[in-house]
């Protein structure tokens, strides 16, 4: 089966704090009529520092959107390569073994696709397939997971390539100033994120099974509206409620596997916010302490969308793992209402190293930057 093996994780190097973002929103927002329960939600958040691409000076201004767009495509070709690398060496591979490269971004456009660029620049083969997923917004972490491991299934012996890019900051519209809007100034954050999955041998979470659950009639809930100045976020007050919607479609996916959620020994989900993990705490009874790793990346980075899933799994990974065949759940929840998830267990293996033979770094003469 499947494995998906270790992730890797980058985050820009200006840090936004708790305080400052206060302290932003009481200065800018000063007159506004709902400011005091803008304020108590951003602290309700639990989210401590979040990183973002440029200085909180530059991420405030509006230069239009092709200015911004231009930030976003030349920060993922600056930040991605290196995360591509250690996410290669996590798995024991190199860029010739790859067969599919799955890149997931709501954040910024481009067409050719950033797959196009990598493997033109990093050395992957000419007939690597790309799949390229933009509109599944935080679910697409899950998604990404879920894709690799169909066409694992369905190419046996192939490898998949995850890269997540998610500059949340870019997105800040500075005239958007419903609560809502105000709320997602101090959630999100920005990363950029990459993991294998191996068709055959490697270690980490052996992939059983996945599924995708769609809440009818929530559309509206979590969406972009397109403008002149780019992607203005729209969040309903009904979204921290929808895990009580959710959490069925989990449960369901594991009693078709002939497991019990509610016994499961590690669960990696999307953070978007503290509410989510609390109900699910209580829909799935299970202890917080399941969610720690989630919870983690929600205080330290806040909302990174797609790479959540993928940063809080690496925190599994640094915490020694879980025991050998221990039984999980990963999920993403985003627009739509959607959830995509997955089953595994984890396995752990000794392996010969092979980037020597196969290619760890670009091809001699290969452009990066």
């Amino acid at each position: 089966m499947a494995i998906l093996c270790r992730p890797a994780i980058a985050v820009p190097e200006n840090v936004l704090t708790l305080e400052e973002t206060l302290e932003l929103a009481r200065t800018m927002h000063a007159d506004h009529p709902q400011l005091p329960l803008a304020l108590r939600l951003i602290e309700n958040t639990g989210v401590r520092t979040r990183h973002i691409v440029q200085p909180i000076e530059e991420t405030l201004r509006h230069p239009g959107f092709e200015a911004r767009n231009v930030v976003y495509e030349a920060e993922a070709k600056r930040r991605v390569p290196q995360v591509v690398y250690r996410a290669l060496d996590h798995a024991g591979l190199g860029v010739r073994d790859i067969d599919l490269i799955v890149y997931v971004s709501c954040t910024g456009f481009m067409m050719p696709s950033l797959t196009a660029w990598l493997i033109n620049t990093l050395g992957f083969r000419p007939e690597t397939r790309q799949l390229p997923i933009a509109q599944l917004g935080c679910a697409a972490g899950g998604a990404a997971i879920n894709r690799a491991h169909d066409f694992c299934q369905a190419y046996p012996g192939s490898n998949a390539l995850i890269v997540a890019c998610e500059f949340c900051s870019l997105c800040y519209q500075p005239t958007d100033l419903g609560v809502g809007q105000l709320l997602s100034n101090g959630l999100f954050g920005d990363a950029v994120a990459a993991a294998v999955v191996r068709g055959q041998g490697g270690s980490g979470v052996r992939l059983e099974r996945n599924g995708s659950h769609l809440v009818p009639d929530t559309e509206d809930w979590i969406s972009y509206a397109v403008r002149a100045t780019g992607f203005h976020f729209q969040l309903d007050k009904r979204v921290p409620t929808t895990m009580k919607m959710l959490a069925p479609a989990l449960r369901t996916l594991a009693t078709a596997h002939e497991w019990d959620v509610s016994g499961l020994d590690f669960h990696i989900v999307h953070a978007g916010g503290p509410r989510i993990l609390d109900d699910l705490c209580h829909f799935l009874d299970v202890a917080p302490e399941m969610f720690r790793f989630s919870r983690a990346t929600l205080t330290e980075r806040g909302n990174i969308a797609s790479c959540v899933v993928f940063d809080a799994l690496e925190r599994l990974f640094a915490h020694g793992g879980v025991a050998e065949d221990a039984r999980g759940q990963i999920a993403g929840f985003g627009p739509g209402i959607t959830a995509e998830m997955a089953l595994g267990s984890w396995v752990t293996e000794d392996r010969p190293a092979t980037v020597g033979q196969q290619g760890r770094r670009a091809e001699p003469g290969a452009r990066v930057g």
